[in-house]
């Protein structure tokens, strides 16, 4: 590892607004109350990398409190940083596996959950690794509020019909998809956010896909 990421990982460390691995159990149940020290809803960033999502949408909207998960601490060190400096409160960047959400998160507790390019996993030998694969749909399903949304950004074209195939084979409720969003009506200030990610991808004309759902039926 390199003397920058070290440092990063360092750091990290020392940021009041992230919680790693086991010490994240502690607040099970509890994220609003304890963690943000408020009863607002709690919405998450699955593999959210540097954090621009989940730091942009804490502006956007202050009535909520947003979670950024990613097992990289050097890449939460971005939007942990970025939100100590512009004194954002009603943000926090967890350090897990997601594979171990449901260690941190009780029945119910999280409101809306964003999977914005993730790794898509392409090759069949990991498909369980797959963000959208039916194990870790049962876990979303779990933490969320019975009307919890679910969104998906991805330049994968493969990802995203393996996602839409996981939706529909379990009659979820789609609210909004397509396959060209820079193209589409749905563009608004939440889905025009960019990673750092989606800047590159947009760079070389790819097309981003979107789709919005729910697991109530």
């Amino acid at each position: 590892m390199g003397k920058d990421k070290l440092r990063k990982f360092a750091e990290v460390a020392t940021f009041e607004n992230v919680v790693q691995l086991d010490a994240g159990k502690e607040y099970k149940g509890q994220w609003a109350s304890n963690f943000f020290g408020n009863d607002k809803p709690i919405i998450l960033e699955l593999a959210c990398g540097k954090g621009e999502y989940t730091v942009n949408l804490a502006k956007l909207f202050p009535e909520q409190n947003f979670l950024g998960i990613d097992y990289k601490g050097n890449r939460i060190w971005r939007g942990a940083k970025t939100a100590l400096e512009e004194g954002i409160k009603n943000v926090g960047f967890l350090r897990i596996q997601i594979e171990t959400i449901l260690e941190h998160f009780a029945e119910n507790e999280v409101s809306e959950i964003w999977i914005t390019f993730p790794d898509p996993q392409p090759q069949d030998s990991r498909e369980k690794k797959r963000l959208t694969n039916p194990k870790f749909l049962e876990r979303y399903k779990f933490i969320l509020k019975e009307d919890g949304i679910m969104h998906l950004k991805t330049d994968s074209d493969s990802f995203y019909a393996y996602t839409i195939e996981q939706i529909e084979a379990l009659s979820l409720t789609k609210f909004k998809e397509t396959t060209d969003l820079y193209k589409s009506d749905l563009v608004d200030e939440v889905l025009s956010i960019k990673t750092y990610y989606e800047r590159k991808y947009l760079s070389i004309d790819k097309e981003i896909n979107y789709v919005q759902w729910t697991f109530k039926k």
